[in-house]
């Protein structure tokens, strides 16, 4: 677990570094001949960095020192920090953080802030321990998780976190923000958490859902202070406006680079308040594409000068999440974590060392995973004795119904629509001819059978089914399929297998992805789990499906706290509102079972 105070130089430390820094001790290493990203200005600096143990003891002119335990010879090449993630879900990585270290690290992420929001719903605490826990050589801070669950109202989730535990993880040494709440959400209880997270000096991390004017400007009269939901200058210009900072999103989900890079001019008042993170990258994209070295590689590509590129993914990161002293800039008393890099717009470190070790070769990892995986991470998914596809029947009369669905767009996004459907024997229809599927999130936490049903354009399947044991955040089974015996079979695998992604059709298993830990993450080698995604998305796409990672996308079908809908095991909810509302056009809320409901927490 990473505390801060652990990293900074003790006593006996900083009295070396001292000494060092003065000529009067003999270096460690002497990093020799390198273009150095200055500490303070956007420059390349002539500069050796000159190091004792962990740390930086001091920047030099080029061979001002000539004594040294060992010397790395940069040789003109650029040494920049390690690239910081400013926002991550681990367990969206299907990997745990000793595989995801080994993927990532080897590309120049050290550091990485996450919110352990789907381990906190499985596991409570002892969960959010598990994902920050790593003998790799990966620095974890936390992003406290509020939402467990994000409304008692309309989830039941798998677990309740006490708010005393919220509150009191604020002032954890190893947390950097309060994680991504409900932006919809005005109760005491959520305008108290925020408050607590300023008073532990914290940021509060933003998931604004698109809003604008009124509804924006409520989220940040709370303090909340960035934002990783930015898809367009617009949205980019109107929050750093307002003092925000935008950690620019590149996920499996939708790659926010692309429209905020595109029109350099426009964006350019807003690009020294930009930062970056992945948010939910998968182990096959991490592993192909690159994690944060991918946003500079995009940055530069767009036209971004190569030093301010390298700056949002290093320095802005650790001067506003409050780490500038530890980490994220190449100073005096900072953690020697860095790459030494030969082409800026390639992006690939040779080296990468962190805490004054090299612990990584030409995008190769030099330490293994030997991290230990608790047995009560495992065998999470539990459902009723027998399931009977009728929990996805959907009542009505007449020869076609109207209901309201949600059609994706921009990752997790949702547009809301209407639909008519056929109804044959008195139940609803999916339409694969119109693309409208239908939708279920099961309880896999408590085996109560509880089911919500709902339909979704946008999967694209022409037959079969694909199914996740991820909905976010409450990590219960979200299926969606043109049939509903091809989604009870989709969902049996997934008890069989103990969790993970899987697609079928025509009564056959055609592809899986087993994510035993927790129902959300492989133990096996990255190279495996991206290997068995890569496969499951083929075999996805040979049903139709026109999404290129169709598992994560489905796992935010349900996210009820992004607009315009979203879906639980207890139904159908208006995330404008906060509350049910009825699938079936016309219908009354009662007649689900659910009251209106307005959420406080």
């Amino acid at each position: 677990m990473t505390e801060k105070t652990d990293l900074y130089p003790t006593t006996a430390e900083m009295a070396a570094l001292r000494a060092v820094a003065t000529g009067r001790a003999v270096p460690d290493v002497i990093i020799r001949g390198g273009l150095v990203q200055s500490p303070g200005t956007e420059e390349w600096l002539e500069r050796d960095i000159v190091i004792s143990g962990r740390h930086i003891a001091t920047l030099t002119p080029w061979g001002h020192f000539t004594e040294a335990t060992t010397f790395i010879d940069a040789g003109g090449d650029y040494v920049v920090p390690g690239f910081i993630d400013t926002h991550l879900h681990i367990e969206y990585t299907n990997l745990t953080p000793g595989e995801l270290a080994r993927v990532s690290v080897a590309r120049g992420t050290t550091t990485v802030l996450t919110d352990p929001n789907g381990a906190a719903n499985v596991w409570g605490p002892r969960g959010m321990d598990f994902l920050l826990d790593t003998q790799t050589p990966l620095h974890i801070f936390q992003q406290v998780s509020p939402t467990t669950p994000a409304s008692t109202a309309l989830e039941t989730g798998g677990t309740v976190i006490p708010e005393e535990t919220v509150l009191s993880r604020l002032h954890d040494d190893v947390t950097a923000t309060l994680g991504e709440g409900n932006p919809f959400d005005y109760g005491d209880v959520s305008t108290n958490r925020f408050r607590e997270a300023l008073v532990a000096g914290r940021r509060i991390t933003g998931h604004t859902a698109a809003q604008t004017e009124e509804s924006l400007w409520g989220y940040l009269a709370a303090g909340v202070g960035d934002d990783h939901n930015s898809a367009t200058i617009d949205e980019v210009l109107e929050r750093t406006r307002l003092g925000a900072m935008v950690t620019i999103m590149g996920s499996s989900l939708t790659d926010n680079t692309i429209p905020l890079f595109s029109d350099l001019d426009r964006v350019a008042p807003a690009l020294r308040s930009m930062c970056f993170c992945a948010d939910d990258k998968h182990a096959l994209d991490l592993s192909v594409e690159g994690h944060i070295d991918h946003h500079v590689r995009q940055a530069i590509a767009f036209g971004v000068d190569p030093q301010l590129a390298y700056r949002m993914a290093t320095t802005h990161a650790a001067h506003y999440y409050r780490l500038d002293q530890v980490l994220g800039i190449l100073a005096p008393s900072r953690l020697a974590d860095l790459q030494i890099i030969s082409d800026l717009t390639e992006v690939r470190p040779d080296v990468v060392m962190v805490a004054g070790a090299i612990v990584a070769r030409d995008g190769e990892a030099l330490f293994a995973n030997s991290d230990a995986v608790p047995d009560w991470a495992r065998d999470t998914v539990r459902l009723p004795a027998q399931l009977d596809r009728k929990i996805f029947e959907v009542h009505a009369v007449g020869d076609t119904a109207r209901v309201r669905a949600m059609e994706m767009y921009n990752g997790y996004f949702k547009h809301a629509f209407e639909a008519s459907l056929e109804v044959i024997d008195g139940l609803v229809q999916s339409d694969t001819e119109t693309d409208v599927l239908k939708i279920a999130i099961l309880d896999r936490h408590h085996a109560s059978g509880e089911t919500g049903v709902g339909f979704v354009r946008g999967f694209g399947l022409s037959r079969g089914a694909i199914a996740i044991s991820m909905n976010c955040p409450n990590m219960n089974i979200a299926v969606v399929g043109a049939d509903d015996e091809s989604m009870l079979l989709a969902v049996a695998e997934l008890e069989r297998m103990q969790g993970g992604f899987v697609t079928v059709a025509d009564g056959e298993v055609l592809a899986s992805v087993p994510l035993p830990i927790g129902g959300m993450m492989s133990d096996a080698p990255f190279e495996e789990t991206a290997a068995a995604l890569k496969a499951g998305h083929a075999k996805t796409a040979e049903l139709g499906c026109r999404i290129p990672s169709p598992y994560i996308i489905l796992s935010f079908v349900g996210l009820y706290v992004v607009p315009d809908l979203g879906i639980t095991e207890r139904g159908l909810i208006d995330a404008f509102e906060q509350s049910f509302v009825d699938l079936l056009i016309p219908g009354q809320v009662d007649s689900c079972g659910h009251g209106e409901v307005h959420p406080s927490s």
